[in-house]
């Protein structure tokens, strides 16, 4: 048989909401995507293993997300929140019951799926969803990959030592809680830089020497990344907002002119690489593939008979409705059929697998790397753990073969080195979701803690331990992707802009009393007690030395 592989690749990551608000945002994120996502998708990867069909996917969790699954607080805010979606339906069924409505039988159906869903936590996996995708990993089923420790965004940091933190940070969180080394790694973002004489977007500063991302991921242990799939064209999706805002453009024009290709070498998707000039391994995410779920418009996700995400019942938000046609208009949405979805689950695993055959019909061997936020499958998409189910199935009849990227390098190892350019996979490729006229506070407040921490970090063997452990949890914060994200895409713009000015706000102060020496008073003891229970992330922080506080 050929060898000819599919490796799907999962990224999960809710930024630190324990303790930030409920509803419309904070810790409802995280309930959602552990009832719609994660435990569905734990109770797959188990079906299918129970069946003997190993299912050899890949799947990531940022340290942030590590650490809240793992605390108490989630455990008795997940269990309320499920007990609550049942009186909900419970609730809405005595009144659909009473007033004749045609979606009672919906009532039951969700009922039913949360009562299961609250078996399964309690009963199952013992209030550990972590612990549950360890074991599946220890028994061989799936590869389990880390991140930066809060999805820092790493192309635009100040310093090489930030992102040699954050990547330390994730090593250290995933060994305590998978028992292991971390092999693979998700960039966030997918966001890579190269090494150049880089200059910040803002301020005076020189240009000054900087290590490519995948040196420094090579250095610390990493075993393989992934990257979009422009990137490996050269970056051709250079992005159309550049001319918005100067300097992004200034870094766009900067990290083109050090970008030194090699036109020699055949390029395509379906093949691990080189990365030059680490050498490290690195996969590409496949288009044609990605399309057919990604996409709401041209994928599977749109289809009519799929669970409409938009349309809930209040009280409760319960959904009750399907996507029925691609008009917005909400009003015009009829009843979910579960069965009617099932066929359609059914039609779109067969026709992804033919997808995929055909990628690869022409080569002798090759990988189909398909790259996708978990959270797609089952929150957004509610079908879509089940169609993974049924495409897993379905591929162990045909010539493509589910693997896990680690055992793509063993089957297929790499030997092309290819330098790659600066980017990302957001909107326009490079990275103007993150930098932008609405975000560019943020990153100077980034590189103002950033210039304090360096100033710390000598003497943080005498410091104080609590006060320096809060200091780096609020940095880590304060770094995270997600402020910029929303601010830039509106959908939480409020929640971003106060988050982020509290993490710095918190970060300067902290500073502020580490660099004095001085004993803390009775306030601000009071005070680091108040940060300490509000951003308590990480109950261990690796300092940058490696010395654990």
């Amino acid at each position: 048989m050929a060898d000819k592989y599919f490796s799907l690749v999962l990224h999960s990551h809710i930024p630190y909401v324990l303790d930030h608000g409920s509803w419309p945002h904070g810790m409802d994120w995280l309930y959602e995507a552990a009832a719609e996502t994660y435990l569905p998708l734990l109770g797959v990867f188990e079906r299918l293993a129970a069946e003997g069909v190993p299912p050899r996917v890949n799947i990531g969790f940022t340290p942030v997300l590590m650490a809240q699954l793992k605390d108490p607080d989630f455990v008795r805010g997940f269990d309320g929140y499920l007990r609550m979606k049942i009186e909900v339906a419970d609730r809405d069924g005595a009144s659909f019951r009473a007033t004749g409505h045609p979606l009672l039988s919906l009532t039951v159906y969700w009922g039913d799926w949360y009562r299961k869903l609250l078996h399964d936590f309690h009963e199952r996996y013992h209030g550990d969803i972590i612990e549950g995708f360890r074991l599946l990993q220890d028994r061989g089923q799936i590869e389990v990959l880390t991140s930066a420790a809060t999805h820092g965004y790493f192309p635009l940091l100040k310093k090489d030592a930030s992102i040699r933190h954050q990547i330390r940070q994730g090593r250290h969180v995933y060994r305590r809680y998978f028992g292991r080394e971390a092999r693979g790694f998700w960039i966030p973002e997918c966001a890579y830089r190269p090494a150049y004489a880089w200059k910040p977007p803002f301020g005076e500063s020189q240009a000054a020497p900087r290590l490519g991302v995948d040196e420094i991921l090579s250095q610390e242990g990493i075993g393989y990344f992934f990257v979009d799939g422009h990137l490996l064209k050269g970056g051709e999706a250079k992005g159309v907002y550049l001319d918005r805002f100067p300097s992004l453009k200034l870094l766009w024009e900067k990290s083109r002119k050090e970008y030194r290709p090699a036109d020699e070498i055949k390029r395509d998707p379906y093949s691990a690489y080189l990365a030059y000039p680490s050498n490290l391994p690195f996969f590409v995410r496949d288009e044609v593939s990605g399309s057919q779920v990604w996409s709401r418009q041209m994928g599977y996700p749109g289809d009519g008979c799929y669970l409409e995400f938009h349309k809930k019942h209040f009280p409760g938000g319960m959904r009750y409705w399907r996507i029925t046609s691609n008009d917005p208009d909400l009003a015009l949405k009829e009843a979910y059929d579960p069965a009617a979805a099932a066929g359609r689950i059914e039609d779109h695993a067969s026709h992804f697998v033919s997808v995929l055959e055909s990628a690869l019909k022409d080569k002798e061997s090759g990988v189909v790397a398909a790259l996708y936020d978990t959270e797609l499958f089952g929150h957004w998409w509610f079908e879509g753990p089940e169609w993974l189910y049924r495409m897993i199935k379905k591929l162990a009849r045909s010539p493509v073969q589910p693997l896990t990227a680690g055992e793509c390098l063993e089957k297929l190892p790499p030997t092309a080195i290819i330098s790659l350019p600066e980017g990302s996979w957001g909107q326009g490729g490079f990275h103007w979701i993150w930098l932008n006229e609405e975000t560019a506070w943020i990153w100077k407040d980034i590189y103002r803690i950033e210039e304090a921490e360096e100033e710390i970090r000598p003497r943080a063997a005498v410091l104080d331990k609590l006060v320096l452990r809060q200091f780096y949890r609020e940095k880590f914060l304060l770094e995270s992707s997600d402020w910029p994200f929303l601010i830039s895409t509106w959908t939480a713009r409020d929640y971003a802009e106060n988050r982020a000015a509290e993490h710095f706000t918190r970060a300067l102060e902290l500073a502020g009393w580490l660099r004095s020496g001085r004993v803390l008073t009775a306030a601000e003891e009071a005070l680091l007690q108040v940060y300490e229970k509000e951003d308590g992330l990480f109950d261990e922080v690796v300092l940058p030395d490696g010395t654990v506080i």
